[in-house]
């Protein structure tokens, strides 16, 4: 693996290598302080060629259907399918609505799933290419930053989550109607009374206990995905550099074997977790829709 060989050629401690891969690609420098002017370019690059990349697999193989005996990826299209939308039933129980929220929720795990797949990429691959690219055009390479999985990016999956909380906001309304719903945000889950002062204490309660369940489910909902990314992918950094000791010494060579058993299993693992945390993430997102049909 490249990564330890990177890391002692350029003189890089164990903690600088780690620093410098996760450090993003930035339109600025950041201050310190939460600033929406800085966007992470890397995670965006990704996030949309993956996009892309995910929508024009999906219309060849729409394209490539046939009536007979399905191919080898079509019947893998169809059983992940079958799949999204038997879920979709058990949850959205509004006809209608599912011809959206199904929709939404294959490209959601599609999505996610190839997102969570730029992981398997050796961790100095793209970041390598990208220090020549970066050189070529006359930077300092030392600043050559890279980060290619965008789930392990919180601004990413904040954002995901964010969409489905303005998703979930939509069909309440839709269901239920600006007045229905809000009814139902001062009113549940403490219910009302026919005492005014009791009343708006209550209507408060309720509204607060409302603006805190959205909040949380949308939290949640992001920081679930980009945790168990970005723990992920800091794994795979710590794997490779067991390697950087050398093989100059019985240690260095059994911490350079112990990467390369480690590295293999951990990538093993990380195929159900790559594939779970999209599942997750769209279950998730059925779930909330789901509870924004229900009535209180």
């Amino acid at each position: 693996m490249a990564a330890e060989e990177h890391a002692v050629k350029q003189g890089l401690t164990a903690g600088d290598y780690i620093g410098h891969h996760l450090h993003h690609l930035q339109t600025g420098k950041q201050s310190g302080v939460i600033d929406f002017s800085v966007f992470n370019l890397d995670s965006i690059f990704w996030s949309v060629l993956l996009g892309v990349v995910g929508l024009f697999f999906m219309w060849r193989v729409a394209k490539s259907v046939t009536a007979g005996v399905p191919g080898r990826m079509q019947a893998a299209v169809e059983i992940l399918l079958e799949m999204v939308d038997t879920q979709a039933k058990g949850i959205i129980h509004n006809a209608e609505s599912r011809k959206f929220v199904g929709p939404l929720a294959l490209t959601v795990f599609m999505w996610v799933f190839l997102l969570n797949s730029m992981d398997f990429l050796p961790v100095d691959l793209i970041p390598l290419i990208w220090e020549v690219i970066y050189g070529a055009m006359g930077h300092d390479t030392a600043h050559a930053y890279m980060r290619v999985v965008p789930t392990a990016d919180l601004s990413t999956t904040l954002a995901m989550s964010t969409s489905v909380l303005l998703v979930c906001l939509y069909y309440n309304v839709k269901i239920k109607g600006a007045g229905g719903w809000a009814h139902e945000l001062v009113t549940a889950p403490f219910g009302t009374s026919k005492n005014p002062l009791f009343a708006l204490i209550l209507g408060v309660l309720n509204f607060s206990m409302q603006l805190i369940e959205f909040t949380a489910k949308t939290v949640s909902h992001g920081m679930r995905l980009f945790g168990n990314m970005y723990a992920g992918e800091l794994v795979f950094m710590l794997i490779a550099l067991m390697g950087a000791v050398g093989f100059g010494s019985a240690t260095g060579v059994a911490l350079w074997l112990g990467h390369v058993v480690a590295g293999t299993g951990w990538a093993i693992f990380h195929i159900l977790i790559v594939a779970l945390q999209a599942f997750i993430f769209m279950m998730l997102t059925l779930v909330y829709v789901g509870q924004a049909h229900d009535h209180h």
